[in-house]
């Protein structure tokens, strides 16, 4: 056998815990080579690691062939109606994937291309990241041959973010949604940094929301970040005339808001909406994206749109699909379900714009109180 040095040593002679133990601490690092050395006297010489052995960064992105869909950033960038997909649950709290693939189909067969997995509103922030990389898996699975599967897989950690980001584009998803850092709000500098970490994994939408987040991603951010090829666009909620700024660079948004998406999209220049009332009338948004200019639909449409933002979203959607009877009333805390009388408004508005509009086959209901479920630990 060889010892350290290159000589021929018996197993015998191979060095006892105690002698290990003070070789150990002889071990240098000599910063003007950035290699190891080691000598028993103390002194420079003997031998030298490789160089690999100290890179200071291993992450290495993932090969297109360690990929499940390798989706062009074109392609993301081309979609137009994408829906914030809502996630129901049984009545313990877990994921009800019955209901799930229901929402999906009623998506698909409306026209949307495609879907948001656990973002705001489909409560990613309510689940383990073991959950959320499985939902992902599970709709690409089942649906990613049909729509685009975009995973949430944003983090204000941006170990977080590479880990599951790595994980969903390892089960297939077809692209990611990036926050920037929100509470432990980070600068300008910082939040490219963030994005740069992530960038190198797949297409990528980055989501400006500072209503919830704390912090606006300023346009010089947005700039340098949509010089990377893997950047298909923005998810924009600060409004209109942000989003003419971009789009009047050649920059790809989605407008985050569903009161002002079609004058983004026909006045603007945004490329579509990622929208949450699509996951109530998935043909009517899809007739707002898709069919030019209109100002009737859209003031039409906007009685809903209000109703469904007066409390913090996803609590008017979670509400409303379980008055439609496509999902179970089960909500995760913190979320609650809207009162009695908002139960009732929603109704009338149903009727107003007519049933066969909605997801669903069973006639609206106002519901009981006591037949919400409100659930704790999950």
């Amino acid at each position: 056998m060889s010892a350290l040095d290159g000589t021929l040593i018996s197993s015998r002679q191979w060095p006892t815990p105690a002698t290990t133990t003070r070789r150990r601490r002889l071990c240098c690092f000599d910063p003007s080579n950035k290699s190891l050395f080691y000598n028993s006297s103390g002194r420079s010489g003997g031998w030298r690691a490789p160089e690999a052995a100290v890179i200071p960064n291993f992450h290495l992105p993932m090969r297109s062939l360690e990929v499940k869909n390798r989706t062009s950033t074109d392609d993301i960038k081309s979609l137009r109606l994408i829906t914030a997909l809502k996630t129901p649950y049984l009545p313990d709290g877990r994921f009800d994937l019955e209901a799930y693939d229901a929402l999906m189909h009623m998506q698909i067969l409306n026209g949307a291309e495609g879907v948001i997995v656990g973002g705001t509103t489909g409560e990613g922030h309510l689940m383990s990241w073991d959950e959320h990389i499985m939902l992902i898996g599970h709709t690409v699975n089942c649906f990613g041959g049909t729509i685009k599967v975009i995973g949430n897989t944003g983090s204000n950690s941006t170990r977080e973010a590479i880990h599951a980001s790595e994980q969903g584009f390892a089960v297939g998803m077809h692209a990611a949604l990036h926050i920037n850092p929100y509470y432990g709000k980070t600068s300008a500098d910082g939040i490219i940094s963030h994005f740069e970490a992530v960038l190198s994994m797949g297409p990528t939408i980055i989501y400006n929301v500072p209503s919830r987040t704390g912090q606006d991603i300023p346009p010089s951010v947005i700039r340098t970040v949509a010089q990377h090829a893997n950047t298909a666009g923005v998810k924009e909620c600060v409004g209109n005339d942000r989003i003419k700024e971009y789009t009047d660079e050649g920059i790809e948004v989605w407008s985050g808001n569903d009161d002002q998406c079609h004058d983004a999209r026909w006045g603007f220049g945004a490329r579509g909406v990622i929208s949450v009332a699509s996951n109530l009338v998935p043909g009517l948004m899809h007739e707002l994206m898709f069919e030019g200019k209109n100002s009737t639909l859209n003031s039409t449409l906007m009685p809903l749109i209000e109703w469904l933002f007066r409390e913090p979203n996803p609590i008017g959607l979670n509400t409303a699909l379980a008055q439609l009877g496509v999902i179970r009333p089960v909500f995760r805390l913190p979320y609650v379900p809207l009162p009695r009388e908002k139960r009732i408004e929603f109704v009338n508005i149903v009727k107003e714009l007519g049933r066969e509009h909605f997801v669903g086959d069973e006639d609206v209901q106002v519901l009981d109180d006591a037949d919400f479920i409100t659930v704790a630990r999950y």
